[in-house]
């Protein structure tokens, strides 16, 4: 598939998700003038949930991230690919380093414990092709990663175990409260880098009817806590604050409306050393 709008090329390709056995779909997008410069290499921001990513029609709530209007808009932001990796239908699996353990519902506690072989799905796969295909930045510096909710997660894990590949994260609306105990073990046991870059985005009125069914408490506080936890735990492995931006927005909910409305912001701070 190849779609043209404007000055900005789409390419999907259909990837073998190895531990699946099947395909999964990858759309690429590329920057203004990506065929005329042909000298020109690009750094790459990858975000997971591919669906909500680029078309609202598309997208599970009806609402995308708006990336095209981001870069069309946002002239200053440094010409990047983006590649957006589509979700499947077992994404709270595979976007959950371990199984769920902050869940009421005993069924639901066999849910996640994925998180690592599609982490090695995208750092051993997508990347390798994009890297290949593409005129990219391939080093680590130059490479990002974005993901809300459950795809904030797996973002966080992937940027602790790929910190030699990935040098900028955008969070937003972590759900790693469903694994909160596993991960604080996890990061506390890991190097991190002082030079990655991580941005993070919370709302005061976060969680919906989901959230609200797989676990007792304050499900508003829960989000809240997550995020400024993963941003104490960041400063405690030795990142400096210039390289964390956190941002709590009063009155924010869950919701690809809030995340489109600071992408600008995020990729404006992950860019910043480029």
């Amino acid at each position: 598939m190849n779609r043209h709008y404007f000055y900005l090329d789409m390419i999907g390709h259909e990837l073998e998700v190895p531990y699946l056995g099947e395909k999964r779909r990858v759309r690429v997008l590329l920057p203004k003038n990506y065929h005329q410069d042909t000298e020109r290499h690009y750094p790459v921001v990858y975000m997971h949930d591919g669906q909500n990513v680029f078309y609202s029609k598309e997208a599970f709530t009806g609402y995308s991230w708006k990336v095209i209007p981001t870069v069309k808009r946002n002239p200053d932001i440094p010409r990047m690919i983006i590649v957006g990796i589509d979700n499947h239908i077992s994404r709270m699996d595979e976007y959950a380093p371990w199984r769920f353990s902050n869940v009421i519902n005993p069924a639901e506690q066999n849910m996640g414990g994925k998180g690592l072989e599609y982490s090695e799905f995208v750092m051993g796969v997508v990347k390798p092709f994009i890297d290949e295909n593409y005129r990219t930045k391939a080093d680590k510096k130059h490479t990002a990663m974005i993901g809300s909710s459950l795809g904030g997660n797996i973002t966080q894990f992937m940027g602790v175990v790929y910190k030699e590949q990935i040098g900028g994260l955008g969070v937003f609306s972590s759900a790693n409260w469903l694994n909160r105990n596993e991960f604080d073990r996890f990061i506390k046991r890991r190097e991190l880098d002082p030079e990655q870059r991580v941005y993070i985005q919370v709302g005061t009125e976060e969680g919906d009817d989901t959230d609200e069914s797989l676990t007792l408490g304050n499900i508003k506080q829960f989000y809240l806590d997550e995020s400024l936890l993963y941003y104490r735990q960041l400063l405690e492995a030795g990142l400096p604050l210039d390289n964390i931006k956190l941002n709590v927005v009063v009155g924010a909910i869950h919701h690809e409306h809030i995340w489109a409305t600071y992408l600008p912001e995020c990729l404006r701070f992950l860019s910043e050393k480029w």
